[in-house]
């Protein structure tokens, strides 16, 4: 029989916390009775769902779908995000493929880590799930006199009407996730 425990899979068999179980059971109650996302949630799990506070009483919710299903869950992101939504109201929510860095390797070790898995790439292709369905067209680092840098990110002006509400959220969640300060904009065209 079909439940929603099927639609969350943790790493090593862990068990998952309450809020997670409810995000699951979202999945799977869209699942049911979504005749758009029916087919495309079938085989679809995520692996984590946390809760974010963002500025004032805004919260976010976290998903973290498991890195080979990306594609699938990037087909109906923006069905699925706006149906979670609904369910989850007063709440924005966030995809993002889960993700490992690995260590730098040792001094005189002869395996060499992959690209994908260090933390500067990891970082980038969290910042590019976040912002999802827009893209990022430019970046620009600032550094301050006090040695702080901050990052300015230029997002693609033709999803402007589907993103253009949640920067701010994007900005938190993409802190409290790396530790780095990031400002998103449009960039300005000239007419």
């Amino acid at each position: 029989m079909y439940s929603a425990s099927r639609k969350i899979q943790k790493d090593k068999g862990a068990e998952p916390s309450e809020f997670e179980e409810t995000v699951a059971q979202a999945l799977f109650d869209l699942e049911n009775t979504n005749t758009e996302l029916k087919s495309d949630l079938k085989d679809l799990f995520i692996n984590t769902a946390n809760q974010i506070d963002i500025s004032g009483n805004r919260k976010a919710i976290v998903i973290h779908v498991p890195y080979r299903l990306r594609k699938g869950f990037r087909k109906i992101h923006l069905k699925l995000v706006r149906e979670l939504e609904k369910k989850f109201s007063g709440k924005e929510v966030v995809m993002i493929a889960t993700r490992r860095i690995v260590r730098p390797p040792k001094k005189g070790a002869a395996v060499q880590r992959p690209r994908s898995r260090t933390l500067t790439s990891v970082h980038e292709a969290m910042l590019e799930d976040i912002v999802y369905p827009a893209e990022i067209v430019g970046k620009r680092i600032r550094y301050r006199l006090d040695g702080s840098k901050i990052t300015k990110v230029f997002l693609d002006p033709k999803e402007r009407n589907n993103t253009e509400y949640k920067l701010e959220t994007f900005a938190g969640v993409y802190r409290k996730l790396s530790g780095k300060d990031v400002v998103f904009e449009y960039p300005i065209t000239e007419a």
